[in-house]
């Protein structure tokens, strides 16, 4: 069965839990949770609001900021990885590249205006 959102991993200065404020204290840089709808993962993966059907449907979704996103993303495909998409800059300026492993974990590499690499 597929959900309608997948969860974007990171551990949250907010506190919702032991664990996240215990991984927030020990964790450089940003640090969030939150949901993503499935037809907004899509749309940003696919360039279409339906996750395909012939593709493992995401549980989770967690981005890593780099310092070359074209570079992490060549090294990713190097090392085997099959891309969703290749880098890119979104409307808002971060340029990121994403794959998805076999169990359904959205990898991003990105670059984020603002925001150093930690």
């Amino acid at each position: 069965r597929r959900a309608d959102a997948i969860l974007i991993a990171g551990p949250t200065a907010s506190g919702k839990s032991a664990l996240a404020l215990a991984l927030a204290e020990k964790l450089g840089g940003v640090k969030h949770l939150g949901l993503w709808p499935l037809d907004q993962a899509a749309q940003a993966c696919f360039g279409t609001s339906e996750w395909p059907a012939d593709v493992v449907a995401p549980q989770a979704s967690i981005e890593f900021e780099v310092d070359d996103v074209p570079a992490a993303a060549a090294e990713l495909q190097e090392a085997g990885y099959v891309l969703l998409h290749e880098p890119r800059t979104e409307p808002w300026g971060q340029t990121i590249a994403r794959l998805l492993d076999p169990n359904g974990l959205i990898v991003g590499v990105c670059a984020t205006p603002g925001l150093d690499p930690v």
